[in-house]
């Protein structure tokens, strides 16, 4: 066999599989190219010669085992789409997070019910959501990188809104002592947002993870149900407790913590269909090639 040393991925790269159709993708370096390659036709052909040992140990496992094998399919080599909706996503997660903690400025009281929520709880939920996709298709890493760009914008534009509070305002101005009143709250309401947000969204993608390794990738919708509904309590307990403990009384305290648990509960149960469709059309449309 020939010596596959520092010449190994000169002209050709092993991105993934297609399990459902035993092709191999390849990646043309120089061009950038994509192709499906049979991987019976692969084993045969002059490519291997130019893989490295771990590809060619990734094919052989998977053509002779039909096990779920682990790729060079890293950062620098997938595709331009694939990184355009990491982006995207990435967005997504920091209009969320941003409109929740603006929102939680604003208590409201469902009289029908004799709720007392914030008007962010439904939309924050969505975040978990989010999550799941970025881990499941991204990885724990580009996941929990995600969770950091997101912390840290959303972080920097509050404290660019609260450092504008100590500027000198124009006299007899009627919003200026209410947008200072109200920067501030956010400014507090905030900090505690992203602690949460950062402490139940590591611990949703460790357990994601943890999950999807133990079932071998199967059963989706456990690890998205059991995930998202440890985070959404530790999410909703600390998120309460250090936004509101002492501000509002203990009873609607108590009485917002355990709505905010059962709504992001709800929303970890739905969440369970969309996570599936979007795994069907990542399959379909990003990973597939070209």
């Amino acid at each position: 066999m020939a010596c596959k040393c520092a010449a190994a991925n000169l002209k050709y790269k092993l991105l993934g599989f297609e399990s459902d159709k035993s092709l191999g993708i390849i990646m043309i370096v120089s061009t950038g190219k994509i192709m499906r390659v049979k991987l019976a036709e692969l084993l045969r052909s002059d490519v291997m010669d130019d893989l490295s040992p771990e590809e060619v140990k990734a094919i052989h496992k998977k053509f002779f085992s039909k096990q779920d094998v682990s790729t060079a399919y890293d950062f620098k080599d997938r595709n331009e789409k694939s990184w355009m909706i990491y982006i995207a996503l990435i967005l997504v997660l920091f209009v969320l997070l941003m409109f929740s903690s603006l929102a939680a400025t604003k208590i409201v009281v469902l009289p029908w019910l004799g709720f007392v929520v914030t008007p962010g709880t439904f939309i924050y939920s969505l975040t978990f959501l989010v999550i799941d996709i970025l881990n499941e298709f991204y990885g724990l890493r580009l996941a929990r990188r995600a969770i950091v760009f997101v912390f840290l914008g959303n972080a920097l534009v509050i404290s660019m809104l609260n450092g504008i509070t100590y500027l000198s305002g124009l006299a007899g101005w009627e919003l200026d002592g209410p947008f200072d009143k109200v920067v501030g709250h956010v400014f507090s309401v905030l900090m505690a947002s992203l602690t949460a947000f950062v402490v139940s969204e590591y611990v949703n993608t460790y357990l994601l993870s943890k999950i999807k390794a133990l079932t071998r990738s199967r059963f989706l919708f456990l690890r998205v149900f059991f995930s998202t509904f440890v985070a959404v309590i530790i999410d909703s307990v600390l998120f309460c407790s250090l936004a509101f403990y002492g501000v509002m009384e203990i009873h609607d305290l108590v009485n917002m913590l355990i709505v905010q648990i059962l709504i992001k509960v709800v929303f970890a149960f739905v969440n369970v269909l969309p996570a599936y469709g979007a795994r069907a059309i990542f399959k379909r449309y990003v990973f597939a090639g070209s």
